[in-house]
């Protein structure tokens, strides 16, 4: 198969970069998924499971992504999130705890901007526990 060099980074670190395959991101349009040769495409990435099949013939990773942009190109595939950790990586016990503090003050009646904070903090703690497998 052929592929196409895939670089995703955070504000800390690159995270991955190398060759893949494959590529499926949750977008704001929908889910979306990138082959070598894609057309150019650029699009916001919602908190979700991101999907990578490498070139290395390993099967297919998912790592938890908080918001972010992809932008496909002649040269690749760039993602650029606020944070990103691959499923094994990813401390339950901190996102179950984030999950419950977040759902606490969404039950409160607080400003809509605390409001607005914990949904997104909720929306993430989720993404993290379901690519964990929880």
């Amino acid at each position: 198969m052929q592929t196409f060099r895939l670089r995703i980074i955070t504000p800390e670190k690159v995270f991955f970069e190398g060759d893949a395959v494959q590529i499926i991101a949750r977008t704001s349009a929908g889910n979306v998924g990138i082959l070598a040769g894609h057309s150019p495409y650029v699009a916001n990435v919602l908190p979700s499971p991101l999907k990578i099949k490498t070139a290395d013939g390993e099967e297919s990773r998912t790592a938890a992504i908080s918001s972010g942009i992809i932008k496909a190109d002649k040269d690749g595939v760039s993602v650029v999130a606020e944070a990103v950790e691959w499923a094994e990586d990813i401390d339950v016990l901190r996102a179950q705890r984030a999950r419950d503090a977040a759902n606490k003050i969404l039950e409160e009646n607080r400003s809509q901007k605390e409001f607005e904070r914990a949904e997104q903090r909720l929306k993430k703690a989720l993404n993290r526990l379901t690519v964990a497998g929880r």
